[in-house]
């Protein structure tokens, strides 16, 4: 059962969505979103609200309606408020730097390992142990960061690695422990 698609999404000031068929777009003062949402889905713009409604109670339907509510909401936050992620560095000697638009991580391999971002995309170094990463597409700034993180992920001995503002590493005992 889909509450989360009952619920309808009312739209901020400075919003405006457009539904043609499938297509859906929403335009707002950090910039514009499309995104197709499957066919069988319904949206609706009324009195300053989206409601996306399901044909059925089958199972397939109540799984994308929560879905494809999830989605448009998302672009509405996307383009009135933007995401961003944090990323911490733990480990002696890795850091990392902007070099113009590029992201470059020193993370204990022979080279520096560069990150060009994608459109729509901004980097933020405002520590070498932290980095920002800012845009209006949800699923677009959590693959970036993912990206990034795996660049060095953390290990369970001491810590060392990207990881996420906030996540906890569970540390594992050494050879030696009795």
């Amino acid at each position: 059962m889909s509450r989360i698609g009952l619920k309808p999404i009312v739209l901020p000031e400075g919003v405006e969505v457009t539904v043609d068929g499938t297509l859906v777009k929403v335009k707002g003062p950090k910039g514009e979103l499309s995104r197709a949402i499957d066919a069988s889905m319904t949206v609706v713009v009324e009195d300053g609200e989206v409601i996306v409604k399901r044909p059925s109670e089958s199972q397939k339907h109540r799984a994308l309606h929560g879905t494809s509510r999830s989605l448009v909401q998302n672009m509405i936050e996307g383009v009135s408020k933007g995401f961003e992620k944090h990323l911490e560095i733990h480990g002696v000697g890795y850091r990392a730097q902007m070099q113009g638009k590029k992201l470059v991580v020193g993370a204990g391999y022979s080279h520096p390992v560069e990150i060009e971002p994608e459109e729509g995309i901004e980097i933020e170094v405002p520590k070498n142990t932290e980095i920002i990463v800012k845009g209006i597409d949800k699923e677009l700034v959590g693959a970036i960061t993912a990206n990034i993180r795996s660049i060095r992920s953390p290990e369970p001995y001491k810590g060392k690695g990207i990881r996420y503002k906030g996540e906890y590493v569970r540390q594992k005992e050494g050879k030696t422990a009795k």
